[in-house]
């Protein structure tokens, strides 16, 4: 099955109507990624995969996903959605594991590639324990495919200059229930550059992409793109994909000096 095959037959079957009608080029973007550096009958697991709408398209081009979600959202919890959502992955043969208060349920060494499609965004917490946890899940030079929203995109900075907030307007996170699951801390090029380096992977791609263009005004769509050709830092979404290196360990902490180095930055207390 090609992308354009998996995108059509998600759209046709997902329970949501309207969810994933807009995004069309998210889905491609990550469908074309995952052929380009896994060969199929590979080891997916897309961890956070919320609905399953991103993790159908990769299951139906020939991969074995496990998707791992608390399916917590508030929007999840209205009406029949849960069930909605579990049905719809029993439908695309996804081994979905609703996420509970005990640990990861693989085994270590497991999957070939770990997805995480927005979701350190929302992280309350620094990611360093998750991903070194979620990292050894992954077989020895085992790929991480992470997407992210562009803190420095050309939305932001635009609002920036006019005084409007670079975070969810301000009535969403006033008004949404207990507890909040939206955006903490949203990345740049440079943080997702870090973050590997951090995590002991070599960065196979870094780069921006168009996945929320569908939130452009139609006339506004081309100015946007020519724009973002020119200066890619500008898109709305950043990605990366990384390898673990050759006799990769997790590294969750700092020795105390090297750690009070970096405290020491961002108070007056004398460390």
């Amino acid at each position: 099955m090609s992308p354009e095959q998996a995108i059509e037959t998600v759209l046709k079957t997902f329970p949501f109507p309207g969810y994933a009608t807009e995004l069309r080029e998210c889905y491609r973007n990550i469908a074309v990624t995952v052929l380009r550096h896994l060969e199929r009958g590979s080891s997916v697991l897309d961890f956070g995969c919320g609905p399953c709408d991103k993790t159908a398209i990769v299951q139906l081009l020939g991969f074995k996903c496990t998707g791992y979600d608390d399916l917590s959202d508030y929007w999840h919890a209205i009406q029949d959605n849960r069930d909605k959502i579990l049905q719809f992955a029993r439908e695309t043969n996804i081994d979905f594991r609703l996420a509970g208060e005990g640990g990861l349920p693989f085994a270590a060494n497991t999957f070939d590639m770990l997805m995480l499609h927005d979701v350190m965004e929302h992280l309350h917490d620094s990611p360093r324990n998750l991903l070194n946890d979620l990292l050894e899940l992954v077989k020895p030079r085992g790929l991480l495919v992470a997407t992210v929203p562009n803190a420095a995109n050309i939305r932001k900075r635009l609002d920036l200059l006019r005084g409007r907030t670079n975070y969810v307007k301000f009535e969403i996170f006033y008004w949404h229930p207990d507890p909040w699951r939206g955006h903490v801390r949203e990345y740049v090029k440079d943080d997702l550059k870090q973050l590997a380096e951090y995590l002991g992977l070599d960065i196979i791609e870094l780069k921006g992409c168009d996945h929320m263009l569908y939130r452009l005004p139609t006339k506004l769509r081309r100015l946007y793109l020519n724009a973002t050709i020119l200066a890619p830092g500008w898109k709305d979404t950043l990605m990366l994909v990384a390898r673990k290196r050759d006799g990769w360990k997790p590294r969750k902490m700092l020795s105390p000096e090297d750690l009070k180095a970096i405290l020491q930055t961002n108070t007056t207390y004398q460390y």
